[in-house]
C-alpha cells in the first residue's frame, strides 16, 4: 500500500473523531468576552505543548549538537525546519517577529484574559521544575493538565513516526465556521480587545492549514516505513483527537459553571 493510500486511510478513519470536535457544543456556548477568556486560559496550554511537539521533532530529525554531524534523512530535516521557521518566528499583524505561542499570549493580554497561570507555568519550567510541578505552581485547569500529559507521553516515547502523526493528524487546530463567526461577532463589538486573537486564528488557518499541513503530511509519510508503523500512527492520532475532545468537554463545563455563578 503506498503512502498516499495510507494517509487517506488515516484521514478517513479519523473522520468521526474530527467531526465530534468540529461539531462540539463548546463553540455555541462561547457567547461573551468572559466565555472566550475561559476558553483561552485552557487552550493556551495546548498552544504551548504544540510547540513542544514541534521542537521534539526538530531535535530528533535535525542535527543540533556540537560538533555537528550530518543527519540521516535530509528530506525530513528540511520538512521540520521549514515548519519550525513559521511556527517559532512568524509575525504579528504589525510585522513583529514572534512565535505562535507568544502571539497567543499577546492576544490573551489584549482581550483581558488572565495570563498569570500560563506565565507561572512557563517561569516554573525556566526554573527547572518538572511539568507536573509547574502544573501545581500555575494551578493549571485539570482538563488542560490531562491534555498536556497525553502530549508529553507521546514525546517521551521518542518514536518519531508516532509524534509526527500526532502533530500531523491529531493537532490540526480544527476551527469550525461557527467559532470564526463568534470571534468575528466579538471583534465587531470589541475590536480593540479581539483584533490580535482574530489575526492569530486567521494566520493559523492560512499557515498551519495550508503549507504546513502539506509539509507535515510529507514528513509523516517518510517516517512511517512499515504497516505496523502506520497502524501505530493511526492509534496515536486517534488518541490525540480523543484527548482534544475531552479538553473541549472540560472547557465547556467550566464555561457553564461560570454562567451559573453569574
Amino acid at each position: 500500500m503506498n503512502n498516499s493510500t495510507n494517509t487517506q486511510n488515516i484521514q478517513n478513519f479519523l473522520s468521526s473523531e474530527r467531526d465530534q470536535i468540529i461539531n462540539h457544543s463548546l463553540y455555541s456556548n462561547i457567547k461573551s468576552l468572559s466565555d472566550l477568556h475561559i476558553f483561552m486560559e485552557h487552550h493556551v496550554y495546548a498552544v504551548w505543548d504544540f510547540m513542544s511537539l514541534l521542537k521534539s521533532l526538530q531535535r530528533n530529525l535535525t542535527s543540533i549538537e556540537h560538533p555537528w554531524i550530518p543527519v540521516a534523512n535530509n528530506e525530513t530535516c528540511f520538512l521540520i525546519n521549514e515548519i519550525v521557521v513559521g511556527e517559532e518566528s512568524d509575525v504579528d499583524q504589525n510585522g513583529v517577529r514572534m512565535s505562535h505561542f507568544e502571539l497567543y499570549l499577546k492576544s490573551m493580554e489584549e482581550s483581558g484574559a488572565n495570563i498569570q497561570g500560563i506565565s507561572k507555568f512557563i517561569q516554573a519550567l525556566k526554573d527547572n521544575s518538572s511539568v507536573e510541578e509547574a502544573f501545581d505552581i500555575a494551578e493549571t485547569p485539570i482538563g488542560a493538565r490531562e491534555f498536556v500529559r497525553f502530549t508529553m507521553k507521546e514525546i517521551d516515547s521518542n518514536q518519531m513516526h508516532r509524534i509526527s502523526a500526532v502533530f500531523t493528524f491529531g493537532r490540526e487546530d480544527l476551527i469550525p465556521d461557527m467559532f470564526m463567526t463568534m470571534v468575528n461577532q466579538l471583534y465587531s463589538e470589541y475590536p480593540e480587545k479581539v483584533a490580535t486573537y482574530k489575526y492569530y486564528l486567521e494566520r493559523h488557518i492560512e499557515v498551519d492549514g495550508g503549507h504546513h499541513s502539506h509539509l507535515a503530511l510529507s514528513m509523516t509519510e517518510k517516517l512511517c516505513h512499515t504497516d505496523e508503523m502506520w497502524n501505530e500512527a493511526l492509534e496515536a492520532s486517534k488518541c490525540c483527537l480523543i484527548a482534544r475532545r475531552k479538553l473541549w468537554d472540560s472547557v465547556l463545563s467550566d464555561i457553564q459553571a461560570s454562567k451559573q455563578l453569574n
